[in-house]
């Protein structure tokens, strides 16, 4: 689905040739993919599956709208922080040892998380899941290359294990709400936990030991600069939409925290450029082909995540959908994303990257003005020609714009143009999240009455931190006021589907602007002596 076979294939093929590994017999090495599998349809489950459990642990655990949003996208976010690191680290103690290493922080992680009793402690669980899935997907393509050599067999390998991801991330909202039918939210972490005891078994008697001999200088100050900076930016994010319609000076402390992240990551993109060895090397953004596709995949990817968590939230909250009914309604979504990467090769034979790119992006973003018009996803029938059109066009985009970016890259500097690919799909996905949903509790605390009849001030102050907050406040006064629980119900709905509008508004444009760059800069580059 959003992350493409080729883009996979590639990162595996830019892995370092000068390997020492215990090589183990060719009837051993699909038992090592059949290991390996396993941890994308994880990782990818990981990435949806609390969609569909949004409602539930908001009921038991009362986030506030920010820390709801941290607990969705803290897990890609820190994924991304992490990815290239973490290669960096593989090759100097090697493969094998991080990845289990990986597997058994994620095992614990989710067990964590299954029985976190606050928000705080289930961002924390989420974090830690994103550092062990980093760790094991940043081992996973390189232990490939080594127990593959065959090129033919090793693209037959690297496609079933992308499958295995796209696979993860079209179910898991799905897998979330059959779970979310017969027990409590915190199931849908403890699904990972005896997978994980499987896989750490079988992964230490199968799974052999690389490294690479020469491992570049592990940038411990750099991983810090850009973790930091990163964290910083995206607090000042989501903040900033509880701040909406508040004092001055919290304002003014959100600003300056965002300030700071983005100065942090000015030193870290300095800090890169001036290194020999660096994590990621900023000098391919030159390219201007390259800069665009890195652009394209961290808008559509970003607009894609945030569109499917919204949507799942809209059917529930607002459709009174379960979480199994919600996860069914957006399978047109992910069925058309994973026909649209299968088409994308076809459509950029027909018109070209530059053209297909384009058409893809308006694709997607007409179709977000077609949900608006159309009534939302309140009427059924637009709402799935939206999603087929949306899904459609993102698998064009994310597939052409992932084969972009490492064309534009030369050979020798494919790894580090699959390491900046990496992670623009991760940071595209937390950003996206981060970025809308921002916009929708901003909308909604903007638009919630400044009092309602019957409801206490405090009341309505706290329903304007979540429409959770609003739905357990309305199941309290039920009891004794019935007019007014349903008063507030109406309002919250009401002030949550305006917002929801709102941001699938700001989609929209923003994928319209992206698409407008890719066709003005996604141009072919010159023949030499063409002016």
């Amino acid at each position: 689905m959003e992350l493409a076979t080729s883009k996979r294939t590639r990162t595996a093929e830019s892995a370092e040739t000068a390997e020492t590994a215990e090589t183990p017999g060719a009837p051993r090495r699909w038992a090592v993919l059949a290991v390996l599998c396993p941890s994308l349809l994880l990782t990818g489950i990981d990435l949806t599956v609390t969609h569909a459990a949004v409602p539930s642990l908001t009921r038991e655990l009362h986030p506030s709208g920010v820390r709801l949003l941290w607990i969705v996208d803290v897990y890609s976010l820190t994924v991304a922080a992490l990815l290239v690191t973490c290669g960096t680290l593989g090759d100097r103690i090697g493969r094998k040892r991080l990845v289990l290493s990986g597997f058994a922080l994620f095992g614990l992680a989710s067990t964590g998380a299954a029985f976190a009793q606050t928000s705080g402690q289930l961002i924390a669980a989420r974090a830690l899941l994103g550092a062990g899935t980093a760790m094991i997907m940043s081992s996973t393509a390189a232990i490939i290359r080594v127990v593959f050599p065959d090129r033919r067999e090793r693209t037959i390998a690297i496609g079933l294990w992308t499958a295995a991801h796209s696979v993860g991330a079209a179910v898991g909202p799905l897998v979330g709400g059959a779970l979310l039918q017969r027990w409590w939210w915190g199931s849908v972490f403890l699904l990972n936990v005896p997978a994980v005891a499987v896989i750490l078994v079988a992964g230490a008697r199968l799974i052999p030991e690389s490294r690479n001999p020469t491992p570049r200088r592990w940038d411990l100050p750099g991983v810090a600069l850009s973790a930091v900076g990163l964290t910083a930016v995206v607090y000042a994010l989501k903040q900033a939409g509880a701040d909406a319609g508040g004092g001055a000076s919290a304002m003014a402390v959100t600003v300056a925290v965002g300030a700071v992240g983005v100065a942090l990551l000015a030193v870290f993109v300095r800090r890169q450029r001036r290194s020999p060895q660096p994590l990621l090397d900023f000098s391919l953004f030159v390219d201007r082909r390259f800069t665009t596709a890195t652009v394209c995949v961290l808008g559509c990817f970003g607009c894609y995540t945030a569109m499917l968590f919204f949507l799942t939230q809209w059917f529930q909250l607002i459709g009174g959908a379960s979480p199994l009914r919600a996860g069914l309604a957006l399978l047109p979504l992910a069925a058309a994303n994973a026909a649209g990467a299968v088409v994308a090769p076809w459509t950029a034979r027909r018109w070209g990257d530059r053209w297909a790119m384009t058409g893809a992006l308006a694709g997607f973003s007409g179709a977000l003005f077609l949900l608006c018009a159309g009534g939302g996803p309140a009427r059924y029938g637009v709402a799935v020609a939206a999603m087929l059109a949306s899904g459609l066009g993102a698998g064009v985009v994310m597939t052409l714009a992932s084969d972009a970016i490492m064309a534009s890259a030369d050979p020798d500097r494919a790894g580090e143009a699959a390491a900046i690919q990496e992670t623009s799909f991760e940071l595209g996905a937390g950003l996206g999240i981060a970025a809308l949903g921002t916009v929708l509790t901003a909308t909604y605390r903007a638009v919630l009455p400044s009092s309602m009849p019957g409801i206490p001030a405090t009341d309505r102050r706290a329903a304007g931190e979540s429409i959770g907050a609003a739905n357990a406040i309305a199941d309290r006064l039920a009891p004794s006021s019935s007019s007014s629980s349903t008063l507030l119900r109406a309002t919250v709905r009401d002030a949550y589907d305006r917002g929801f509008t709102v941001t699938v508004l700001s989609a929209a444009l923003a994928l319209a602007a992206t698409a407008a760059l890719a066709a003005l800069l996604l141009r072919p580059p010159r023949r030499h002596g063409q002016r």
